[in-house]
């Protein structure tokens, strides 16, 4: 078997050994549990403060940059739910139940934060004094990032606007801004994705290291989010088996779906760093250069 084969083969195997070994089919459910049960307090929190601040857009914004990423048939029940709760007028900004969903959001961030830790293989040193508040900092600060964006998508508009006026191309970007939940869900995915591998487990890792999982990660959801919505739209018939409750379940299954997909990916990344397979590439290309040449 040739050597690129055998790698292959034994990263794969690692993988999905290790992934099954440290429980990783209930890390995925610990992982959809705790993120569907994050949405809703993240949310409120977000409109909240967001409000606070003057961007009217942030609910809007943060419903698109979600549930743009799924499939309709999963999207569309939960997108529902969620503009209900988010229209229902709150009172100050520091109040208990919006502390209360503040600190319930960064369960989501927790989640992430083991199942990750056990995917790298790695102990998590610091105690949970310290892990729950960088939680809750990564909470703050998607909302403000959210914030931002949200100012930005009224604002950009209006200006492009205004310039049009002087500069004729400026009115061109408009087409880019009016389009920004096709190419913002995308960027928004991947941005998570490597602050999730960087920087929530314990250790250090280099950006070449986080990159093979992270594009397996992305191209195994694309497909699983296609084929689940083709089953959910074709097959399935959640509504008959669950009745009110089917949205929910929907979502469950999908998030569980991709709570595997992200543990594998780091998994995967965690056994090419095992197998040093990077070391290997580099020592293979430098030892056929190293060749001399075969005289004809």
């Amino acid at each position: 078997m040739p050597l690129f084969l055998r790698i292959i083969w034994k990263v794969c195997f690692d993988a999905f050994w290790h992934f099954t070994e440290d429980d990783g089919w209930a890390m995925a459910s610990h992982v959809a549990l705790s993120i569907l049960l994050a949405i809703f307090p993240f949310l409120i929190f977000g409109t909240t403060l967001a409000t606070f601040l003057g961007a009217d857009q942030f609910s809007e914004t943060a419903v698109h940059l979600i549930f743009d990423n799924l499939p309709a048939t999963i999207a569309d029940p939960i997108a529902r739910e969620v503009t209900q709760v988010l229209t229902i007028p709150r009172g100050g900004l520091l109040t208990i139940s919006v502390l209360a969903a503040f600190y319930f959001a960064s369960n989501g961030v927790e989640a992430l934060r083991i199942s990750l830790n056990r995917a790298y293989r790695v102990v998590e040193p610091r105690p949970w004094y310290i892990t729950r508040p960088i939680s809750l900092g990564y909470v703050l600060a998607a909302v403000m990032a959210l914030v931002m964006l949200s100012i930005f998508l009224v604002a950009a508009p209006l200006a492009l606007r205004y310039a049009g006026r002087w500069v004729p191309w400026a009115t061109d970007l408009l087409i880019v801004v009016d389009s920004w939940s096709s190419w913002g869900a995308f960027a928004t995915v991947l941005i998570a994705l490597l602050v999730c591998h960087l920087y929530l487990p314990a250790g250090r890792r280099r950006f070449l290291d986080v990159v093979p999982g992270i594009v397996l990660t992305i191209l195994a959801w694309i497909g699983g989010a296609f084929i689940f919505g083709y089953y959910i739209g074709s097959f399935a018939n959640y509504a008959a088996t669950y009745a009110g409750l089917a949205s929910i379940m929907i979502a469950l299954v999908f998030l569980y779906m991709t709570g595997v997909i992200f543990i594998l990916g780091a998994e995967i990344n965690a056994a090419l760093l095992k197998y040093r397979v990077r070391d290997l590439i580099a020592r293979g290309s430098r030892d056929r250069e190293s060749e001399p040449a075969t005289d004809p």
